[in-house]
C-alpha cells in the first residue's frame, strides 16, 4: 500500500503554510497530528523551496528544524529531514531523523553524498536543475519524463560511487522543480519511467501551482482546500501507477482517496 508523507515545514515563507508552525512546539503538535491521521513518515524542513524563494543560513535552518526533529523521533515517529545542507543533513540524523530528503539529490551541496553516506540514513534523491530564485529558466524539456529519469539515473550513479547502498535510495521526480504547468503533466503520466529505475518512488504534488493552474485561470484564488482535494487526487492517481509514497500537507484527505484506490484495486 502507497505510504503518506506528512509535510511540516517550520519556516516563515513556504509558499502553502509558511509561519504556521515556526514554533517548535507547535510543529511538533502538528507532526504527531499528521503521524495520527495516517502519515509514515514526517518530513522536517527549515528553508522554503518555493519559486523565488531566498536562501537562508544552515545555522538558520539547523536552529528551526532540530529542535522539532528531536520532539517527534523521541515520540517515536519516522523522521526525514528536508535539507539541500550536508550540515543539516547530518545533525538532523544525529537528531533522530532516518531520511535526508535532498530535493536537489546531491548537486547543491557537494559535501552532501559523502554525509548521507556517512549517516547511514535512507536518501531521498529528487529532480533538480537549479536553486528556487531562477528555476524555471532550466524548464526546458522534449520528452520530461524520460528526460527526468535519465537526470535522476545519474544523480543514483553518484550517490552509489560515494556509498550509499542502492537499499538505501529514494528517487523523486521533482514535480514543480523547474517545471511548468503541462511539463509536470508530463512526468506524472509517464510515471512508469521513474518506477523502471528500480528505488523506491516519492511523489509530491502538494498544493502546487500546476494543480491551481488547471483548476481555475486565476491560479492565485483557488483555496486550499482545493489544492488538497486536487492533492488527493493525484496522489490516488500516482499509487495506482505503483508510487510508494507521497508527500502532502493534509494527509487526512489523501489517506481517504487512498484507501478508496485500494478498496477499488481489491
Amino acid at each position: 500500500m502507497t505510504g503518506i508523507w506528512g509535510i511540516v515545514n517550520v519556516t516563515p515563507d513556504s509558499f502553502s503554510d509558511g509561519g504556521r508552525y515556526l514554533d517548535a512546539d507547535r510543529a511538533v503538535e502538528h507532526g504527531l497530528r499528521l503521524r495520527a491521521e495516517g502519515a509514515m513518515v514526517l518530513d522536517v524542513g527549515g528553508e522554503s523551496t518555493r519559486p523565488g524563494a531566498e536562501r537562508v543560513g544552515a545555522d538558520v535552518e539547523q536552529q528551526r528544524v532540530l529542535p522539532v526533529i528531536e520532539g517527534l523521533a523521541a515520540a517515536g515517529a519516522p523522521v526525514s529531514v528536508d535539507t539541500i545542507n550536508a550540515s543539516t543533513a547530518a545533525a538532523a540524523v544525529r537528531a533522530g531523523a532516518r531520511i535526508v530528503n535532498d530535493v536537489s539529490g546531491g548537486l547543491a551541496d557537494p559535501d552532501m553524498l559523502a554525509a548521507v553516506a556517512e549517516s547511514g540514513a535512507d536518501y531521498a534523491i529528487g529532480h533538480w536543475r537549479g536553486f528556487s530564485a531562477d528555476m524555471y529558466a532550466h524548464a526546458e524539456y522534449r520528452r520530461a519524463a524520460r528526460e527526468v529519469a535519465g537526470e535522476l539515473r545519474e544523480r543514483m550513479g553518484e550517490a552509489a560511487a560515494a556509498g550509499i547502498a542502492p537499499s538505501r535510495l529514494i528517487v523523486d521526480p521533482g514535480i514543480g522543480f523547474s517545471k511548468k504547468g503541462g511539463q509536470n503533466w508530463g512526468v506524472l503520466r509517464g510515471l512508469d519511467e521513474i518506477i523502471a529505475l528500480g528505488p523506491r518512488v516519492l511523489v509530491g504534488t502538494s498544493r502546487k501551482r500546476f494543480l491551481a493552474e488547471t483548476l481555475d485561470a486565476d491560479p492565485a484564488g483557488v483555496s486550499e482546500a482545493r489544492r488538497d482535494l486536487a492533492t488527493a487526487v493525484t496522489s490516488a492517481l500516482a499509487a495506482r501507477a505503483g508510487v510508494w509514497a507521497v508527500r502532502v500537507h493534509d494527509v487526512g484527505a489523501t489517506r481517504d482517496a487512498l484507501a478508496i484506490v485500494h478498496a477499488w484495486e481489491g
